[in-house]
């Protein structure tokens, strides 16, 4: 296998092992409850810790955590849900708990580094490497939801918490270690720009990072949300999960190798911006129809077209890899870095904003429904106009 192929395949399993401590947790929701003596509504903020984590990761890259050494960053970026992973088990505090929860979001860093190596190593098939990358955020739910059910039917109670999220740190830095021996390093650059590419004041990045802001609305909240308003069982309840984890994995693969096939005919800047364009506006048209089945499906209590909505509708993640190939395609050489960690930033907002309004402030399935067609129908208006506007490569130059 092409050497490049094997580091994209290689990355993906380290996606994986990461973002299995995503779910995992909720999972043992009734374990929790009991070992800690709190009530849901307590239990909900591991997650908007983790989701707010996602966020502040991005904050982070901006200042030079995640810069210099690749191999250093990514190991940083490991333990950063590694660490908690294994502290986890042994809190006395339900408090401690979620302060943890918060730093293991610290893990979707690996995107915008990831960005960076794919950047230097392919040109048309960016989109399909990312794609295959950020698939696996969803393999590794759907690892971490199939190691807690293991662990509940071999362990009694604490014990299968404790087994399961020590046999997924184990797991994370055994996966580690191979990646560690098998890429090779680089070096993110650390020095400073003239004010003049200052990627915070260019106009582009404001505009194309909120491009997926809306995607990330739907991404994290949809499946909660429309969970907590169907009156299925509890087996055809896992089922929709699932459904929605491997669907989400599925259009991202699809959708990035679309982005290539369209990447190559033209390799420009400009027309490999075009094909970003195109696939991530293509995704958010069928969100739009795949949220308004599962609209239809939640109000007629319909399981079977609940299972084709979800599984439409999981091609909102078909927006994520050509979103994470924008910055080596539009920015200077010596910015991009630093741009995808300012696009993830402006993207990742959603992650603080979204729960908080989702679960919240909204009540009734209309009014939800609503948003998210709302974010489909935004993220094409916004992809229009940033079409339209100059890329910081042909106002800069490459080597700015």
């Amino acid at each position: 296998m092409d050497k490049r192929w094997s580091t994209v395949l290689i990355n993906t399993l380290l996606v994986a092992s990461g973002f299995g401590t995503m779910h995992m947790l909720e999972k043992f929701k009734d374990v929790v409850l009991a070992h800690y003596g709190i009530t849901e509504a307590m239990m909900g903020y591991q997650q908007t810790a983790y989701v707010v984590g996602l966020f502040v990761a991005f904050l982070l890259g901006g200042t030079s955590l995640f810069k210099g050494s690749f191999k250093r960053s990514v190991a940083l970026i490991v333990s950063f849900a590694a660490v908690p992973q294994f502290l986890i088990p042994f809190m006395p505090s339900w408090w401690g708990v979620v302060a943890l929860r918060f730093f293991q979001g610290f893990i979707v860093a690996l995107i915008a580094v990831f960005s960076n190596q794919i950047g230097r190593l392919f040109v048309a098939e960016r989109p399909f490497a990312k794609g295959i990358i950020l698939s696996g955020i969803f393999w590794g739910g759907i690892y971490g939801i199939n190691l807690a059910k293991w662990a509940s039917h071999s362990y009694s109670d604490w014990g299968a918490v404790r087994v399961a999220f020590l046999v997924s740190a184990v797991v994370m830095y055994a996966m580690l270690a191979l990646w560690w021996f098998l890429i090779e390093d680089f070096e993110i650059p650390k020095e400073k720009h003239s004010s003049g590419s200052n990627v915070w004041k260019m106009p582009f990045t404001w505009v194309f990072g909120f491009t997926f802001f809306p995607a990330l609305w739907i991404i994290f909240t949809l499946g909660s949300f429309t969970l907590h308003n169907v009156k299925f069982s509890d087996a055809q309840v896992a089922n929709l999960v699932m459904t929605l984890e491997v669907s989400m994995a599925l259009w991202s693969i699809i959708m990035g190798y679309l982005g290539y096939r369209l990447s190559v005919r033209n390799t420009s800047n400009r027309g490999l911006f075009k094909a970003i364009v195109s696939v991530m506006t293509l995704s958010y048209v069928v969100t739009f129809a795949g949220i308004f089945i599962v609209w239809k499906a939640i109000s007629a209590n319909d399981y079977t077209l609940a299972l084709l909505g979800i599984a439409i509708t999981g091609i909102v993640q078909g927006t994520g890899p050509a979103f994470w190939t924008t910055a080596p395609a539009t920015y200077p050489k010596k910015v991009f870095p630093e741009a995808s960690f300012a696009l993830g930033l402006i993207s990742n907002s959603a992650n603080a904003v979204a729960p908080n309004v989702m679960f919240v402030l909204v009540h009734g399935v209309t009014t939800g429904m609503l948003i998210y067609l709302s974010m489909a129908i935004l993220g094409v208006l916004l992809l229009l106009a940033s079409a339209r506007m100059k890329l910081p490569v042909e106002e800069l130059g490459d080597a700015a």
